[in-house]
């Protein structure tokens, strides 16, 4: 039977993280660039939105989670062939549709966050490919994995709302992509500051608010465990956010407002994988963790290891949802208000299948990422001329420009 609460709910989540990609993460990587790349990064969000969904609809649907083996699903249910209006979806009471609509938005934000690592320098065109094939090649497969009845899932994997399947597939190609494309000019010692902070504030919020529909709605109900998911997302973003800011203010005097909406964006990446399964303290110490090891993170990639993953994102959603889906084998325990690991589990054994889960998911996303580069550059190319690159791409790959003066 279809409920009416759960299908309200879910509808609403779905529209909340739609309104992550667009425009929260728009907005915030935009004010990330510099001002004449603004409409570049638009406009990948807007275009990875467009193409994924209809992806999605001709068959990574279908490959996530319709039947098959467990390491790919079928082609049962590709152009949705077969999905009644009234159908619920096994397991819950909202319509498939629903749950399609849910998951499509995953599908959409999780190629839009790789974009940060190597906006300002990347054709468009190879954009548009690199997305499209990592969406059937490594989130369709990964989702089936954890999400669609695959392998990790027979084993017992916890990841209740992507930090395998979003964040941790999205951090480590992304990071790869940049290494491959070659760093910005000027990196690291000359690169120039956010051109809009105040931009980037504008886009963090409402990626908190949209990751409510994230957590929350990953419940695929309106019930105590939505209520718990929102509650821990919170609770993990605000101390994340904190811990980002007294670091700063600590090494350099002056907390920074990009700073502290790093902070924010690392504290619900990590809690991601956890947050069905955590209490409230859970979630504050999955914000302590989050802060501190994904802001060390952000100079170990760029400093030590010198790629220009230019918007911190295998530093941030890679780094950040690695840890949440690693100390989620542990916070889960009840001793800590969390739902357990049932009669025959233990932290141990759960430990040992979120690490199997961490580390086969980062050797598929480099693998396959790395072929799926290697294609583009034989087709489209991948990166832009050093003229296109001083003039910057809105005007050299779009024709406008963001601001008039």
């Amino acid at each position: 039977m279809i409920d009416g609460a759960d299908t309200a709910w879910i509808l609403t989540s779905t529209a909340l993280v739609l309104f992550m990609t667009l425009p929260g993460l728009a907005l915030f990587y935009a004010g990330l660039v510099q001002a004449r790349n603004i409409l570049s990064v638009l406009m990948h969000c807007m275009a990875i939105a467009c193409g994924a969904s209809l992806l999605w609809f001709i068959c990574a649907y279908s490959l996530a989670f319709a039947d098959g083996t467990p390491f790919f699903g079928g082609l049962g249910k590709a152009f949705l062939i077969g999905v009644a209006r009234d159908a619920a979806f096994p397991g819950t009471a909202i319509p498939e549709t629903v749950f399609i609509m849910f998951q499509m938005t995953f599908a959409i934000i999780t190629p839009a966050l790789m974009v940060g690592a190597y906006v300002e320098r990347i054709k468009f065109g190879a954009v548009l490919v690199i997305s499209g094939l990592w969406l059937l090649i490594v989130y369709a497969p990964v989702a089936h994995w954890v999400w669609g009845g695959g392998w990790l899932a027979a084993m017992g994997v916890m990841d209740f709302a992507g930090g395998l399947v979003v964040h941790v597939t999205a951090g480590v190609s992304a990071a790869l992509i940049a290494w491959m494309l070659g760093a910005r000019r000027g990196f690291p010692e000359n690169v120039r500051p956010p051109h809009a902070p105040w931009m980037v504030m504008i886009g963090a919020s409402m990626l908190w608010v949209g990751w409510f529909g994230f957590n929350a709605g990953s419940a695929l109900a309106s019930g105590a465990d939505a209520g718990m998911a929102m509650l821990v997302t919170h609770l993990s973003a605000a101390t994340a956010s904190l811990v980002w800011l007294g670091i700063e203010w600590k090494r350099f005097g002056k907390p920074s407002v990009v700073g502290i909406v790093t902070g924010t964006i690392a504290g619900l990446a990590t809690i991601t994988p956890a947050s069905g399964f955590v209490g409230p303290i859970g979630g504050v110490i999955l914000g302590l963790a989050g802060g501190f090891i994904c802001y060390f993170a952000v100079d170990i990639v760029k400093r030590k290891y010198l790629i220009d993953d230019s918007l911190d994102v295998l530093a941030v959603h890679g780094v950040g949802g690695a840890t949440g889906t690693i100390l989620t084998a542990l916070l889960a325990s009840t001793i800590f208000g969390g739902v357990g690991f049932g009669e025959d589990g233990s932290a141990g054994g759960q430990l040992g299948v979120q690490v199997i889960g961490v580390v086969a998911v980062l050797v598929w996303s480099l693998v396959a990422t790395f072929l799926i580069v290697k294609v583009t550059q034989a087709l489209v190319g991948l990166r832009i001329s050093e003229d296109d690159e001083v003039q910057g791409l809105d005007l050299t790959a779009h024709g406008e420009t963001g601001y008039n003066i």
